[in-house]
């Protein structure tokens, strides 16, 4: 990255990013890449101080990443318009500049992606595809059961530490997650992931604690520190693979699963809003569109008036 003013500004606002409004590591270095190349860009054009950075500019760069040999497709293309909107308004905020370059930027028109659940028999299929007594297949038995059971994100699974397990006699009945900007929620524990989450937690949580030092953390690689997201998204496309669905799974198929199955079987879509831990309803109501497709289907299907 180079060297100059815009990018001692990228620090602050990368600093404002992770302290003040509480983001991730992982999204944090999605907006140190996308806007490290935008000021790598800029640099070649001779501009290195905010004051230079002019609307034309910016707007230069958004149609160069349409235009290139190998163009940025329409989603990525308006994340990175974002990244550079909130680092021009943060400039604009802490009175380094008077006007927003990047006001005028329009991302691309997206599709509404519905999100793709798994069907009850292929969750079941995954889920068995981890059976096994040895303390990895435990582990992994435990992991995808825990991230149906509650419909948890991956990296807030792996993020878990044994304290956040919450029940009577060291059961795991609820489990303390922490989402999106470090906020907290009790989600419950179904009895199969119970079950599951206790056989890793005897038999073998202790097994793989002995390859490394000591830690807090519930999910433990073969080395005995903390799973990763990588590896835990290893595990379940290798379940994947063995259970032979015949459909793309991804690290949110589980979690997408969750929360279709839950309205499919008639749950409130606030609560499953709670469960999930989205900011906003607007949200959870994508997974509504899912299960009133699944509706549709059947009532054409049945109803002698309908086709």
């Amino acid at each position: 990255m180079p060297d100059g003013e815009l990018t001692r500004q990228l620090d602050r606002y990368l600093r404002h990013l992770a302290i003040e409004r509480g983001l991730s590591a992982n999204t944090v270095a999605a907006y140190r890449r996308d806007l490290g190349a935008f000021l790598a860009a800029l640099a070649d054009r001779g501009v290195a101080d905010a004051a230079a950075l002019d609307a034309e500019t910016a707007r230069a760069y958004v149609v160069g990443l349409r235009e290139r040999e190998t163009p940025l497709s329409a989603a990525s293309t308006a994340r990175v318009i974002s990244s550079i909107r909130g680092f021009t308004r943060f400039l604009v905020e802490e009175g380094v500049i008077v006007r927003d370059p990047a006001e005028q930027l329009a991302p691309p028109k997206l599709p509404k992606r519905l999100p793709k659940a798994l069907s009850i028999d292929q969750v079941q299929a995954l889920l068995e595809a981890t059976d096994g007594d040895d303390p990895v297949r435990l582990r992994d038995k435990a992991l995808l059961e825990l991230l149906y059971a509650t419909g948890a994100r991956v990296s807030e699974a792996v993020a878990l530490d044994v304290d956040d397990l919450v029940g009577a006699d060291g059961t795991a009945e609820l489990i303390r997650v922490v989402g999106k900007g470090d906020k907290q929620r009790i989600v419950p524990v179904g009895s199969f992931a119970r079950a599951a989450v206790e056989a890793y937690l005897v038999r073998s949580r202790p097994l793989l604690a002995t390859g490394g030092s000591s830690t807090p953390a519930l999910f433990l690689g073969a080395r005995g520190a903390r799973l990763s997201r990588q590896n835990a998204w290893l595990v379940i496309r290798a379940a994947a693979d063995r259970a032979q669905l015949g459909v793309d799974v991804s690290p949110h198929s589980l979690r997408h699963s969750f929360a279709t199955h839950l309205l499919q079987g008639g749950a409130d879509v606030r609560v499953v809003q709670e469960l999930l831990g989205h900011a906003s309803v607007a949200t959870t109501q994508l997974y509504t569109h899912v299960t009133i497709d699944g509706l549709r289907d059947v009532y054409q299907q049945a109803h002698p008036r309908a086709r």
